[in-house]
């Protein structure tokens, strides 16, 4: 049997850069401008999460923007809808995801099809599903609003809907027989999903190891650096023993090499030989990022302190006196430390970005980025305050 390979020693600052590289957010237009950019964005990343969440701008496009800096939400209206690239549908949470990538989805589908209707639908009947599919494939695509005759029932989950028919379309969707075509806010349109895409059938679904292999391929890509945690994020110990023993077989063909990360202690990582010899230069101490809570940089919370030495809590759901930043606080990403802290809110009938709480965190004085910050916080103002089809 041969030895197990020597680890790589890396420290923490190379790892962020590595990280930021992976992110694309060590520069200032990694992917051009317009739909393609969104459509290359959100095939670089993997996804992109959804949140309804209205504080400030919803977070798909807040994400967007801090790598398209001329980021437009018409963009992504043209990619989900005209283009047809870009689709919804659950990873670790409801996300937009590349078309290219659908097969690697279609296997959760047809679960979906084979499990009991889960609790949080309400009391939802295989026959309301059936009933809202055959609507829009005689009537066409469909929004919640378009269900007008109903008659309410009360909630028996909280997640739940008291209009039957919401509950119906998101187990359809969750099966994949309709796909959200559309989405104006938070209201989507619902259509046939082969209709949608110009399919006679749904792709043929990826195996168990194809899918596996996706989500390390995907992870080596946006985050350059990986463990097991950060590469199966949310997923179930099957599918993390499934992707270890993929590592393992990589390992051993010299594909990727272990990383003794600085302060890792016993959590293991990985990456490819090229990624540790090629590490990109500090990001420019210029480039600020006002970064959304739910970026991918941000949601993996124990990497994020672990490379950056920063501990984001997400304090929407904290009782108020307990919060440290605020409601719904943003980190503030100067070059390649968190520096800051800043709880926002917009308010569009004033239209003015309120600064509810504003909280130091990087090393050095808060003077020696007050103006970069400031800069950056106008800038972001003026997006959070456009308006643009499917906003």
């Amino acid at each position: 049997m041969p030895p197990a390979p020597t680890p790589r020693t890396l420290s923490k600052a190379d790892a962020r850069r590595i990280w930021l590289h992976a992110q694309r957010l060590d520069t200032r237009e990694p992917f051009g401008a317009g739909a393609a950019a969104t459509r290359a964005a959100v095939e670089h990343l993997g996804y992109v999460q959804i949140d309804t969440i209205n504080v400030i701008e919803r977070c798909h496009h807040h994400i967007l923007y801090s790598r398209i800096p001329s980021y437009s939400r018409a963009d992504l209206r043209q990619a989900q809808t005209v283009d047809k690239s870009i689709f919804e549908f659950w990873t670790h949470a409801l996300a937009y995801v590349p078309v290219r990538d659908f097969h690697f989805y279609v296997a959760a589908m047809m679960a979906e099809r084979r499990a009991e209707i889960a609790p949080w639908h309400g009391a939802v009947t295989l026959a309301d599903v059936r009933r809202v599919v055959r609507l829009i494939r005689a009537e066409g695509a469909q929004t919640i609003r378009d269900f007008k005759d109903e008659v309410l029932v009360e909630k028996d989950h909280p997640w739940a809907s008291r209009k039957p028919s919401k509950g119906a379309l998101q187990v359809a969707f969750g099966r994949g027989e309709l796909t959200v075509s559309e989405r104006s806010g938070m209201v989507k349109t619902y259509e046939l999903t082969e209709r949608h895409f110009g399919w006679d059938k749904l792709p043929r679904a990826a195996t168990a190891r194809q899918l596996h292999t996706y989500m390390l391929d995907r992870a080596l890509l946006a985050q350059g650096v990986v463990s097991i945690d950060s590469t199966c994020h949310l997923k179930r110990p099957p599918v993390k023993a499934a992707v270890l023993a993929l590592i393992e077989a990589r390992v051993k063909r010299g594909e990727l090499v272990p990383v003794d990360l600085e302060g890792a202690g016993k959590t293991k990582h990985w990456a490819a030989p090229a990624t540790l010899d090629a590490v990109p230069p500090a990001a420019d101490e210029q480039l600020v990022h006002i970064l959304s809570p739910f970026d991918p940089l941000i949601i993996l919370r124990k990497r994020l302190s672990l490379f950056f030495d920063y501990d984001h809590l997400f304090e929407a759901y904290v009782p108020k006196a307990k919060r440290v930043f605020g409601y719904f606080s943003l980190p503030v990403l100067v070059g390649d430390e968190v520096v800051a802290v800043i709880d926002l809110k917009t308010d569009r009938d004033k239209g003015a970005l309120l600064v509810q709480q504003w909280t130091w965190v990087g090393r050095g004085s808060k003077r020696s980025h007050q103006a970069l910050i400031d800069a950056e916080l106008s800038r972001f103002e003026r997006f959070q305050l456009a308006t643009s089809p499917g906003a």
